[in-house]
């Protein structure tokens, strides 16, 4: 198979055995990932809102502070290939999680459209949707069905 007609990484690599930048690229910018989560334990429910960490750029839909994240939000979670399977609250889209579980990247996805913007213009990010927990006040008022 010549270099031209190679499959992307995504479908020959292993997550566990990707090198940081494709790891990195995985990553769609939806910023769904950082919306805050209400969990019921006793009705083993997750509800979701549109309150996102204070460190998220809603115009950008990415961190302001990636590199140095854990040092402003000690409980951010860092995802990993090994951590995954745990992280069941992870949005049905997220390449990740897809890859996880042997599904396909979708069509708007950077990778495969090659194209940044299209997770925004597709509807398939939070980018203006939602308001930083330093202005939203208690997280059910903001609890919402959208964003998966």
């Amino acid at each position: 198979m010549s270099k031209k007609n190679a499959a992307p990484f995504w479908m020959t690599t292993p997550l566990n055995k990707m090198t940081p930048a494709q790891w990195e690229s995985l990553c769609d910018g939806c910023g769904k990932c950082c919306l805050h989560k209400l969990y019921n334990e006793e009705a083993d429910e997750l509800t979701y809102t549109n309150v996102v960490c204070r460190l998220m750029d809603v115009a950008s839909c990415r961190c302001s502070s990636y590199a140095d994240r854990l040092e402003h939000v000690p409980d951010c979670v860092v995802l990993s290939a090994y951590n995954l399977e745990r992280l069941f609250w992870m949005p049905s889209t997220c390449a990740y999680r897809l890859l996880n579980e042997g599904k396909t990247l979708p069509e708007w996805h950077p990778l495969v459209c090659g194209d940044p913007d299209r997770v925004h213009t597709s509807g398939n990010s939070i980018q203006y949707k939602a308001v930083s927990e330093e202005r939203a006040g208690p997280l059910e008022h903001h609890v919402v069905d959208w964003w998966d």
